[in-house]
């Protein structure tokens, strides 16, 4: 009779654990969902009320520590992880085709990866490593030390003074970082296929020209500041909740990094249906 009286009772606390678990989880979920809703509602009021701030942020973004060469700016991240994926991307490109004796082709495959997936996917993780994770450092600190509370109190609204200018400031300057990347992922590859594996440079650049369309440039660059604003807005929301310290601002760090690449590759796949259609077309071929 004990035993069962245990066992109950075991069984009893596992599931109420479940469930205050499951209810917790449903909490912060409903959280991060208003955070994020009233930050981007707040755009209007943001950029009347706080433009210097924004503006600060466009430069701390863009520059890192005032100084591109120095403080490690986004720009330098993303210039190197472009160069490197583009390379990659044109050994792929090229040993494949190569298989099927169809190399001549490698320039098409370069303008369509590059502008329609590796460029935009590349800058929003690097905003998501060197931007987002620096945003959840500072309003996480900021937490912590009772300073969005401070804010509150002289009746300055947190979410947009904080969240908002920050994501204005990401989708802004994503779009001169993005096509600079896009920029060198071409030249990368190119370099590759043409350079170091002996391809016809005037063949390349027939089909590159043939499969590149504006429409593929609009589609491309509204993903880039569509992520940049989806990254801003995740680390910023993990930030804003932080707790338990400087421990729990850079567990706060590395769960925001994991849920914004993991967000990147829903929305991308989204992204990449909704612009270009389930089955993709390449007008200047005429597939």
């Amino acid at each position: 009779m004990v035993a069962t009286h245990d066992s109950t009772y075991r069984i009893r606390t596992s599931m109420s654990r479940r469930v205050e678990g499951a209810t917790s989880a449903v909490v912060r979920l409903g959280e991060y969902v208003t955070f994020i809703t009233r930050a981007t509602l707040a755009i209007p009021y943001t950029l009347v009320h706080y433009r210097k701030h924004v503006l600060n942020q466009i430069s701390e973004v863009t520059f890192g520590s005032k100084s591109l060469l120095s403080g490690g700016g986004t720009l330098g991240i993303v210039l190197a992880m472009s160069l490197a994926a583009a390379m990659m991307l044109g050994v792929e490109t090229y040993r494949g085709l190569q298989l099927v004796g169809m190399t001549s082709l490698s320039g098409m495959l370069s303008a369509v990866a590059n502008t329609r997936e590796l460029a935009p996917v590349v800058v929003a993780i690097a905003l998501a490593a060197k931007v987002g994770t620096g945003f959840t450092a500072q309003i996480g600190a900021m937490r912590i030390s009772d300073e969005i509370s401070a804010l509150d109190v002289m009746a300055i609204r947190s979410i947009p003074f904080l969240a908002t200018t920050r994501m204005i400031a990401a989708m802004v300057c994503v779009l001169p970082i993005y096509m600079i990347g896009l920029l060198s992922s071409y030249i990368a590859t190119r370099l590759v296929v043409v350079w170091y594996n002996g391809e016809s440079s005037g063949t390349y650049d027939y089909f590159f020209h043939l499969a590149m369309s504006p429409s593929d440039l609009l589609y491309s660059a509204i993903k880039a500041v569509f992520f940049a604003g989806i990254v801003t807005l995740v680390h910023c929301s993990y930030g804003y909740f932080a707790s338990g310290g400087p421990e729990g601002v850079g567990q706060a760090a590395g769960r925001a990094l994991r849920t914004s690449i993991l967000a990147i590759g829903i929305f991308d796949v989204i992204l990449t249906f909704g612009l270009w259609g389930l089955v993709p077309e390449i007008p200047g071929m005429g597939i």
